[in-house]
């Protein structure tokens, strides 16, 4: 039986009296690639910070390969390190170059010489087509290339599973579809992806799972066919009617 890298259990998050995940049972297994989509508040971004433990859950389970990643003793950096995630924002060393900030992980955590975290870091930079702005620092370089040296950063990790947090939002409309092109070759890689996005020409093409969250609810989990052309939710069905009609 495959069993699921990750297996989120009854997880729960509360900010206050606010519910903003509610009793949320969700796996991902190898070679998924998981579209969360939902109206903003829905709990999308939330969900992946809790996977992420960059929020503590109130209440609930999150198992990796079978490990509760709350107990004690569990190593939260090397997790991070094969759970990698990518944020709306970038989230760049800015006092770093390009080529600094793809190899700064490898050499503290996966503890690798700086040549070979070097060399390594140019081959994953050179797959998202940023080789030739290695030395450049972020506040020189474009939304749109900012978010692929982000990717890179996260990939030269080596993880099992990225997490994408409305990686485009971000960017001008003409920078989007390099980003997303970029994500579209991981996924034909076979990489795991989890993926918060309003793009829902990605969702639809691209996933093999779309989860539609609302009001804190996994109201829906199904195929890409299923969600788009025939959803069994009321909300999902009102959701995708304005979405795809803007």
């Amino acid at each position: 039986m495959n069993t699921p890298i990750i297996k989120v259990s009854h997880l729960e998050k509360n900010f206050g009296e606010n519910k903003v995940l509610v009793d949320i049972d969700f796996e991902t297994y190898k070679g998924d690639v998981i579209s969360i989509i939902g109206s903003s508040g829905s709990g999308k971004s939330t969900l992946l910070r809790c996977i992420n433990l960059l929020e503590k859950p109130t209440s609930g389970s999150i198992y990796f390969h079978g490990q509760d990643i709350q107990e004690k003793g569990f190593s939260l950096q090397e997790y991070r390190a094969r759970v990698g995630m990518v944020f709306q924002n970038f989230n760049l060393f800015n006092n770093l170059t390009v080529l600094d900030n793809c190899t700064v992980g490898q050499i503290k955590v996966n503890r690798k010489s700086k040549s070979e975290a070097e060399k390594f870091a140019l081959e994953i930079l050179n797959s998202v087509g940023m080789a030739q702005y290695i030395h450049a620092k972020p506040k020189q370089i474009s939304g749109g290339q900012k978010q692929r040296v982000a990717i890179a950063r996260a990939l030269s990790m080596e993880p099992e599973v990225l997490l994408f947090d409305e990686p485009t939002s971000a960017l001008d409309p003409e920078m989007v579809g390099e980003v997303l092109s970029v994500m579209r070759n991981l996924a034909n890689s076979g990489l795991t992806l989890l993926v918060v996005t309003h793009e829902m020409a990605f969702a639809r093409d691209v996933s093999n799972r779309v989860v539609f969250m609302d009001e804190g609810l996994i109201a829906e989990d199904s195929t890409p066919d299923i969600i788009f052309n025939n959803p069994k939710n009321q909300r999902t069905r009102i959701f995708l009617d304005r979405m795809l009609n803007q």
